[in-house]
Parts: structure tokens; C-alpha cells; sequence
């Protein structure tokens, strides 16, 4: 598979006097899996549209590989695309509907037939070849609209919300098949979604966007450990981390719920908000200095952990406690959190604060 480079430089768009994405900058190395994510109207589907050639840019310049390819048409670009809808045809076989992919191509017929071949291989579909779309699986169809696009040999697969018509086992199935498949192949991937979920089992390295702007680039351990700003932090991870007002004295932080947490070092502004991941808020051990305490409003168990939601002062606060033993709602209970796990952002700003 031939891998190559994508640029995104100073990329906006416009409808009118409306612009919807501004000032888009973006690296992608040859081979990277990068995932851009966010919330619906962020502009995740644009870019990908705008990289294809099937949006019109307003200003800006997008590159793939060596070549500039603003003013060429998507079949110029040597990419291919996977839509949420399958777009298959339902009156052609899973070979033919592969082979479509090579329509236009000046290979022989022996030379399609064996690429087609190579293809059902990877996707571990070559026994279905003679099979009609009706007798799929969804997992199964999507797999034929990602062998048409393969079978092209494209320099970038773009994915646009492919997974959002499965349903939530062949959503997990479906992520480890395509995880593998960019494995084995190397194909530079961008992959759009709405689902953090998604985003942090696929990437190599996640773009986060919001109303049309990059809120952050990094890996996936990097954006949930060392989220740039407050909405970063809520949107990846699941549930979202506990936001609480809070207002600083020196090391302290008077929480508004009520109790006092100390910070490992003074954040230097008086107004602030205190993050804390559900996972990293436990209910105390022996020993352990609490963080807060807490009525059990509702109990969630999960298998192997236990969510609990919890009144901390007028405020619902969730935490983990293990999923065998678990406290009960109208429980009081103490909670802890290691103080190197608490995130600081500038209430003013949203900011995190180094």
C-alpha cells in the first residue's frame, strides 16, 4: 500500500457571511491513524469533505503527499472514502461490489480478479464473495464498502462516522477489524467520529475540535491525562470528570461544595475549578486522608466497578468503588483522590493550569 503525508494548513469555511471552521492546522504523518473528534456542528465532517474535494474550500490549502489539491477533483486526490451509509449495491455480489472500486482503472480483468482476491483476504471475506448485500451481517457490509475503497490502493482512506449504524457489539467488532486492518495494510487513516470511545480505541493521535476550532492534538493518553483546557477534559473519558468550583488560598482550594482540598502547589489565580476523573475519585481507604465526603444517591453497577453518585454539598459528584462491594444510596461515605490526579483550570479562562 503506497502511504502518504497530509497537510492542513490556515483550512476555513464559509457558507455566506457564516464561517464554519477557522483556521484548521494539521500534520498527519505517512501510516498515522489519526481520529478528529467533537460534538455534532464542530466541523469534523467539513474537513474530512474539504481534504476529499467534495466540499468547496474557502480559503486555505490542503496537500496530500507532495501535491497541493485544492483545485483537483476527489478521483485526482488517490483517496478513498467509507461513508456511515454503506452505499453498497444491493443487486450486485460482494465481489462486484469490491471490483466497482476498479471501474475506472487500465488494469486486465486477471489483474482486477486478483486484487479483488487480495482484498477479500484482508477483510477475511472470501468465502461471502458471491454473496448479495441481503445476506450480510451490517458488520459484513460495511466490510465490503471498506474493501471497495482498499482495492483502489489509495494513499489515504478518510472515514466518515463509519460505525454509527451498527449496533453496539458490532460497533466494538468493527473498531477491532479496522484497528487491525491499518495494522497489517499501514495506510494513512483519518477518521472522523463523534465517539470518544471510538476516537481513543482507533488513534494514533486524536483532534479534538469545538465550533470549528482544534482544541488539542496529542495521543490518546496524552489528551485525557494532560487535557489542555476544561472542555477537552469533559468530553474524553466517560463518565465526565467532576467539575467543582473552587477559590484558592496559597495551596488551598475551598471547594464551593464545601470542603478544603489541598494542591500541590499554589495555581497562582484565585478563581478556579477543580477537575477530578470518576476513576480517580475512590471511596477511601484506611490511612487515607479524605478528599471529601458524600451522600449515595444512586448506585451504578458496572461488573468490575461500581459508579456511585453522590450529594457533595448540593452538588452531584460521581465516583468508583469496587464492583463486589459497593456502598448503598443514604450511605455517607468518604471519598479520596490522589492529589497528583487533580486537575487545576482557570475558571476565567478554562485553562488548565500547569
Amino acid at each position: 500500500m503506497i502511504v502518504a503525508t497530509v497537510k492542513l494548513s490556515d483550512l476555513t469555511k464559509a457558507y455566506g457571511k457564516t464561517e464554519v471552521l477557522h483556521g484548521i492546522n494539521l500534520d498527519v504523518e505517512d501510516g498515522e491513524f489519526v481520529v478528529l473528534v467533537g460534538p455534532s456542528g464542530c466541523g469534523k465532517s467539513t474537513t474530512l469533505r474539504m481534504l476529499a474535494g467534495l466540499e468547496e474550500i474557502t480559503s486555505g490549502e490542503v496537500s496530500i503527499g507532495d501535491r497541493v489539491v485544492n483545485n483537483l477533483e476527489p478521483k485526482e486526490r488517490n483517496i478513498a472514502m467509507v461513508f456511515q451509509n454503506y452505499a453498497i449495491y444491493p443487486h450486485m455480489s460482494v465481489r462486484k461490489n469490491i471490483g466497482f472500486g476498479l471501474h475506472t482503472s487500465k488494469m486486465s480483468k486477471p489483474e482486477k480478479e486478483k486484487r479483488i482476491d487480495e482484498v477479500a483476504a484482508i477483510l477475511s471475506m472470501t468465502d461471502l464473495l458471491e454473496r448479495k448485500p441481503s445476506q450480510l451481517s451490517g458488520g459484513q457490509r460495511q466490510r465490503v464498502a471498506i474493501g471497495r475503497a482498499m482495492v483502489r490502493n489509495p494513499a489515504v482512506f478518510l472515514f466518515d462516522e463509519p460505525l454509527s449504524n451498527l449496533d453496539a457489539q458490532l460497533r466494538t467488532q468493527m473498531r477491532l477489524e479496522i484497528k487491525k486492518l491499518h495494522q497489517r495494510v499501514g495506510t494513512t487513516i483519518i477518521f472522523v467520529t463523534h465517539d470518544q470511545v471510538e476516537a481513543m480505541t482507533l488513534a494514533d493521535r486524536i483532534v479534538i475540535m469545538k465550533d470549528g476550532h482544534i482544541q488539542q492534538v496529542g495521543t490518546p493518553s496524552e489528551v485525557f491525562q494532560k487535557p489542555k483546557n476544561m472542555f477537552v477534559a469533559q468530553f474524553i473519558g466517560a463518565p465526565s470528570m467532576n467539575m467543582l468550583t473552587a477559590t484558592v488560598t496559597g495551596n488551598n482550594a475551598k471547594l464551593d461544595a464545601g470542603p478544603t482540598i489541598e494542591l500541590p502547589k499554589a495555581p497562582g489565580v484565585k478563581d478556579v475549578t477543580i477537575g477530578i476523573r470518576p476513576s480517580e475519585l475512590t471511596t477511601a481507604k484506611d490511612g487515607q486522608t479524605p478528599t471529601m465526603e458524600g451522600i449515595v444517591s444512586l448506585v451504578e453497577p458496572l461488573g468490575t466497578e461500581t459508579l456511585l453518585y453522590l450529594d457533595v454539598g448540593g452538588i452531584e459528584v460521581i465516583a468508583s468503588a469496587p464492583g463486589r462491594v459497593h456502598p448503598q444510596p443514604g450511605d455517607k461515605i468518604k471519598l479520596y483522590a490522589d492529589p497528583e490526579e487533580i486537575h487545576v483550570f482557570d475558571s476565567a479562562t478554562q485553562e488548565t493550569i500547569a
